[in-house]
């Protein structure tokens, strides 16, 4: 690589350009990107400019002819830009220019004053980041009534007369990769991370958890708990792999919580000797001479980690029984899943005397629906499922590989309440895909988005997936680099909270286990919100904006209104008292 301070500017102009509207990048970022790439010369085997016409040609026969594999290639081609931009952008630059936050601990949130509304912000452009704004006075009135107003001005209308589902919490995933990184910062930095998690006073204040049980992705290697070959007795099970990482986290976890956190574990692949595959990687099936053996398995885990102080709260019966990827899978039909629960995995659940709940599906919104039907309607099936829990990928805005006809599906999880009220849906994973997307604001707002649509869906519960990674979004030991919303670099030994940790935090830090969804509606698309009532009966309204533009409104609650605003860009919390006016 070469380097040299003579750019053009007409090679600069259209680089700013690119960064600022396609990429969405701050304007001093692009700036700084324009001037200092066309100055540096590049060396390497393959053609820089033969992959730019490349791209570019990808990108025309994408528009113009809308075919679905030119879709999918011009997708790889912007997220792996994308992604792999800030990476690397970060790796150059990042002890120089500040490309994430470095958060300092929140300060605890203080009992709501009667009559006066709390508002608590984040902003892109302004950098607010969980900052308190000036409370909002609530006087009397009711939108539509107001003298001197021609027309209904944006607004937002509250009822806590008419609740809905009870909320469990929010919570991320203890992966082996997590555990394995938190070990590598400082014994300040590992402090920091695990409080800005599960500390109520001044985190996120998670109470819900998600572990492997065996390898995944992210674990170092493929490995299970029981290694010996044709071991159908169990004897050789052991989960002395987690006490290298995880359970140390699990129980720094534990003692931050206010509470026991509830933890629901996942298999991604039985043993290799016990699939028709033989092997835990690429698909293949449990065999069925090992039904009994494997749902025992699930019994000894439980059992385990008992033991070892940190209690199970729940299984899901398999992570995506419908992919077959490089890392460890298994796959289920509707029927087959049905089956297994019905004849084995309940069963034995229910003979354990844990009170262990069972989650069926753990795979996208698109088949959650029709998973949920066909083991709700067996009764000797679903007399042991608690309820269905699901990820969030398949939206084409943000990943390569969803069809065209569309899989994102928000309208499934009303779907699957409406099927079965008196079960539950917990969303058991999300992460953005593509590298860990350092200075991506947009990854904040594809948050907020789905979880503002599936809790007014029914949603109880969110659990999201990785709770740290590197800064290249690892490690993964199939090389499948994701986001998570706090990047920890050893190497630095830095801790960046992306937009996602803000943006998930604006939910979690005000809408506590055991709040019940109150009615809230907004007269206008760009506020998108979602309102609470918590235990101590305060309300927390969550209104997001991801317009390019400020919007006021009026929030109206039991007769009073606040005049507020939502900036564009922004996630905003609203706090107050939820008691009848006097």
């Amino acid at each position: 690589m070469e380097f040299t301070i003579a750019p053009h500017w007409l090679t600069m102009l259209p680089i700013f350009v690119g960064l600022s509207c396609w990429f969405r990048t701050g304007a001093p970022f692009a700036g700084a990107v324009a001037v200092l790439l066309p100055a540096t010369i590049f060396k390497f085997n393959l053609s820089w400019q033969r992959a730019a016409i490349a791209a570019v040609l990808i990108g025309c026969l994408q528009k113009a002819a809308d075919d679905p594999m030119a879709c999918m290639v011009g997708n790889f081609a912007r997220d792996l830009c994308r992604s792999r931009f800030g990476s690397v952008a970060y790796r150059l630059f990042g002890g120089m220019v500040l490309l994430a936050d470095e958060a300092t601990p929140l300060h605890p949130i203080e009992a709501p004053t009667p009559k006066l509304v709390r508002v608590v912000r984040t902003s892109k452009s302004s950098g607010e980041r969980f900052k308190t704004l000036e409370p909002l006075p609530l006087e009397p009135g009711v939108v539509g009534t107001i003298e001197g107003l021609t027309g209904t001005p944006p607004c937002i209308v509250l009822d806590d007369t008419i609740q809905f589902q009870e909320f469990m919490g929010f919570g991320g995933s203890f992966t082996e990769s997590s555990a394995e990184v938190l070990l590598q910062m400082s014994a300040q930095k590992q402090e920091q991370i695990m409080t800005a998690y599960f500390s109520e006073e001044h985190g996120l204040g998670y109470s819900m958890g998600r572990l492997h049980m065996g390898a995944c992705d992210f674990s170092r290697g493929n490995w299970s708990c029981v290694e010996r070959e044709n071991d159908k007795e169990l004897s050789s099970f052991s989960i002395a792999r987690y006490e290298q990482a995880i359970l140390p986290m699990l129980r720094r976890a534990q003692a931050l919580a206010k509470a026991p956190l509830k933890l629901m574990a996942s298999p991604w692949s039985p043993p290799a000797w016990m699939k028709d595959s033989g092997k835990m990687q690429n698909g293949g099936r449990l065999k069925p001479e090992y039904r009994d053996v494997w749902a025992k398995h699930y019994v000894k885990f439980a059992e385990a980690f008992k033991k070892a102080g940190v209690p199970i709260w729940s299984f899901s019966v398999q992570n995506e029984p419908q992919a077959s990827t490089p890392w460890e899978n298994c796959l289920y039909t509707h029927s087959e899943e049905r089956d297994f629960v019905r004849d084995h995995l309940g069963p034995a659940l229910n003979a354990s005397g844990l009170d262990l709940k069972l989650f069926i599906w753990d795979h996208n919104r698109d088949d959650m629906f029709a998973r949920a039907k066909i083991v709700y309607d067996d009764p000797e099936a679903e007399k042991y499922v608690y309820g269905v829990c699901y990820h969030w990928y398949g939206d084409k805005r943000f990943e390569l590989w969803p069809l065209r006809e569309g899989m994102l599906l928000f309208d499934n999880l009303r779907a699957v309440h409406e099927l079965r009220p008196d079960k539950h849906i917990v969303m058991s994973e999300a992460c953005q895909e593509m590298g860990p997307r350092i200075g991506d604001w947009k990854l904040g707002e594809r948050y907020g988005e789905a979880i503002i649509r599936d809790l007014n869906n029914w949603l109880e519960a969110w659990i999201d997936w990785n709770l740290i990674l590197d800064a290249w979004g690892g490690p993964n030991h199939v090389h499948n680099l994701v986001s998570a919303p706090v990047i920890a670099d050893a190497g630095r030994d830095r801790v960046l909270f992306l937009s996602s940790y803000y943006y998930i935090g604006h939910f979690s830090r005000y809408i506590r286990p055991g709040a019940k969804r109150i009615l809230a509606g907004a007269n206008r698309d760009a506020l998108e919100t979602v309102a609470f009532k918590n235990p101590d009966g305060s309300i927390a309204v969550v209104v997001m904006n991801q317009g390019d533009y400020d919007i006021k409104f009026l929030l109206q609650h039991n007769g009073h209104l606040a005049k507020a605003e939502a900036p564009a860009h922004s996630i905003s919390t609203f706090q107050f008292a939820g008691q009848a006016w006097s």
